[in-house]
């Protein structure tokens, strides 16, 4: 499938995820098959040292593809831009290899995108989110203590970490494109970027429950996490906010059944 004929791509970062994406592709597949417009799911190797590659390579063909990017710089925010400044489509976003956030609300994604939302942000802060989390209190204090430093970036958004955003097209590749922080703050610099852009951005509560095995550590990436934000209130300092852009609607049909039956548990990783 030409990147021109995706309607919706959606980036998958992965570093040493091959015993997840199994269960993660077949579950995001089905879902995304159920939207009713050409998709594709692009994952991104991050200098995977297991068979993700090879995991993704074997997948088995279906209507929606999968293509397999490289990315030798590490950090989920490079792998993340890889993927959307390789990808062509309409609307492209990015969701976790582990599937933390179940993919039942694309439907609901794909429309406001179509209405002419240009960012639709996934937020656990969200009143009507539904969360399952096991984090310890240390991990919980520090999210609270990061969310206050993140509103000096980003205003009026409720949470800025929730591995579940989408963007339209050409939007996220002017976000992405310049983009500096690789690490887990990498969110905070792409909706800086965007809302000083002039985007209009909605938030849409999710499913998301605690997968066991993340990535993220409170004392190792932490601390990181604070100067990275530290270094992007820096580097945004200079960038003014432009008035909202004006928003092309297009009508694309969305079909009403998003998960085609595929979103139950016994399918979740």
């Amino acid at each position: 499938m030409s990147s021109d004929a995706v309607v919706l791509d959606v980036v998958v970062p992965a570093f040493n995820e091959a015993e997840r994406l199994p269960a993660t592709l077949l579950l995001l597949r089905a879902a995304m098959a159920g939207l009713g417009v050409p998709c594709r799911v692009t994952v991104v190797d991050n200098a995977s040292t297991d068979g993700t590659a090879e995991v993704v390579a074997t997948a088995l063909p279906g209507t929606v593809p999968v293509r397999l990017l490289w990315c030798g710089e590490r950090g989920k925010g490079f792998a993340v831009r890889t993927g959307v400044l390789a990808s062509g489509a309409r609307y492209v976003g990015f969701c976790d290899a582990d599937l933390a956030t179940a993919p039942d609300n694309l439907g609901q994604v794909l429309r406001l995108l179509v209405e002419g939302v240009d960012v639709v942000v996934g937020s656990r802060a969200h009143p009507e989110s539904v969360v399952e989390e096991r984090h310890s209190l240390l991990r919980r204090w520090g999210a609270v203590a990061f969310r206050g430093a993140v509103r000096q970036v980003v205003r009026n958004v409720g949470e800025t970490q929730c591995g579940f955003k989408f963007f339209r097209g050409d939007v996220a590749r002017r976000a992405f494109a310049p983009l500096r922080c690789g690490g887990f703050a990498f969110d905070v610099e792409v909706l800086g970027r965007v809302q000083r852009a002039g985007a209009r951005l909605v938030e849409i509560p999710v499913n998301w429950v605690d997968v066991p095995g993340s990535r993220f550590s409170p004392v190792r990436h932490g601390w990181q996490s604070f100067v990275d934000v530290a270094k992007i209130r820096w580097r945004l300092r200079r960038v003014g906010v432009a008035p909202t852009m004006p928003i092309p609607v297009v009508a694309i049909a969305v079909s009403a059944d998003v998960t085609s039956g595929a979103a139950t548990v016994g399918l979740r990783p």
